[in-house]
């Protein structure tokens, strides 16, 4: 078992959750290829955006309905700040989390974090568990809960 996988469920377990993991053998990379593989549509495929505000280096983890896309100006607007697109070596730095394996649980450095309302319309959502190739399901609602995610309109339709 990775290293990163261990760390999302040791911080599932910590926050009350038993997690089981999924593996896909095709991947997580694509909301639509980890639907497809976990049997359900991308809408229930919680992405986790990672973004950084440029002048302070703060990542901000947006988690999104896989059917839809953050909206820059928008995650910008709910931040408070300017925000870029973080580089895949600042988010394993701040993460532990290779992109396609972020998860939300179990960062080194816990993020401030937005959710998309579009999630909580379904009765069970997956969310990546560390690594590219592992997922796990949850309720919308406990998944708030346990990140501390703040609600927020930051996405427009795929």
């Amino acid at each position: 078992m990775s290293k990163s996988l261990k760390r999302v469920l040791a911080d599932a377990e910590a926050k009350g959750l038993s997690l089981e993991p999924l593996r896909l053998d095709e991947g997580t990379l694509t909301a639509d290829a980890a639907a497809a593989a976990a049997g359900t549509t991308p809408g229930q495929i919680v992405k986790s955006i990672i973004l950084r505000n440029p002048n302070s280096d703060e990542h901000i983890l947006f988690l999104t309905a896989g059917n839809n896309m953050v909206d820059l100006n928008k995650a910008a607007q709910t931040a408070g700040h300017a925000l870029e697109k973080a580089d895949a070596a600042s988010i394993r730095r701040v993460t532990g989390f290779a992109i396609g394996g972020v998860s939300p649980l179990g960062h080194l450095t816990p993020p401030r974090t937005f959710l998309d309302p579009d999630i909580l319309t379904y009765p069970t959502v997956w969310a990546a568990a560390g690594t590219p190739h592992h997922i796990f399901e949850i309720v919308p609602a406990v998944l708030k809960e346990k990140t501390g995610a703040v609600l927020a309109d930051f996405t427009v339709p795929k």
